[in-house]
């Protein structure tokens, strides 16, 4: 038996579309070994490993809705480290994520994120589920930093965008999920918001990382939804992004069940 691992990468809303992927190993009958995930990729990962079917946190996400997913963003007012909190973040996987540690996990996780100071990589395997996720998820700019163990903490795509090498040699057969998505240029030349020119900037960075990582760790599959002009924040296009891959997932089934045959 071919042993599977799953990346699933960074990307904010865009992430919502790795439901989609673990709802078609279900639908396979196919189980990873073990699982990669960056900031959203962590989130999602997390929910997969702890035994959620993809089909049941379709089922979850569904019922949040805009008004939900808006809570989630804490702003913080008089913060100059970031704008949003991250505490409703942890407040919702409290209540949703079915397991509070890593040993509880019915799939092996691992979830990167990365050390400020020291500019390096944090895989987290043991230990707590909820400091590792909210120190995956910290976007600089967006997400206070977070200290954790005496390390200031952000986003692990800093780093590492697409976790492939962390179980590159634990598996027979890598899935990478990029979710970077693209961006169309505008018909009229302008110059991006602040917003967008962060992100944007952000984004570039992380391509080229990929690029390389992709070359050095070579999946077996590796999955790039074009998820064109969907924004770090657009969770209420839950539907649309989920449907948007509806063409890749059906590859990405066809491709692994001819590697598994």
């Amino acid at each position: 038996m071919k042993k599977i691992g799953l990346a699933l990468g960074g990307g904010g809303a865009r992430g919502l579309c790795h439901i989609e992927f673990c709802r078609a190993l279900d639908e396979l009958e196919i189980r990873p070994c073990v699982i990669a995930g960056t900031s959203i990729g962590a989130i999602v990962g997390a929910f997969y490993a702890a035994g959620m079917s993809g089909s049941e946190m379709i089922q979850l996400s569904e019922k949040l809705g805009f008004l939900e997913y808006t809570k989630m963003m804490d702003l913080s007012i008089f913060s100059r480290t970031g704008l949003v909190k991250g505490k409703a973040v942890v407040d919702f996987l409290k209540k949703h994520l079915p397991q509070s540690n890593f040993s509880g996990l019915k799939i092996p996780l691992k979830i990167v994120a990365t050390d400020f100071w020291q500019r390096k990589p944090v895989v987290f395997s043991s230990g707590k589920l909820l400091p590792a996720i909210r120190a995956s998820i910290s976007v600089p700019g967006l997400f206070e930093p977070y200290s954790y163990g005496g390390r200031t903490m952000v986003d692990g795509g800093a780093v590492d965008p697409l976790p492939m090498g962390v179980i590159r040699e634990q598996c027979d057969i890598l899935i990478a999920i990029d979710v970077t998505g693209t961006h169309a240029p505008p018909k009229k030349a302008k110059l991006p918001s602040l917003f967008e020119n962060l992100m944007g900037w952000t984004l570039i960075m992380q391509s080229v990382l990929i690029e390389q990582h992709r070359e050095l760790y070579n999946p077996e599959i590796y999955v790039k939804p074009e998820l064109q002009d969907i924004q770090i924040l657009d969770f209420h296009r839950d539907k649309e992004i989920r449907r948007s891959v509806k063409e890749q997932v059906r590859n990405f089934k066809q491709r692994l069940k001819k590697l598994t045959a």
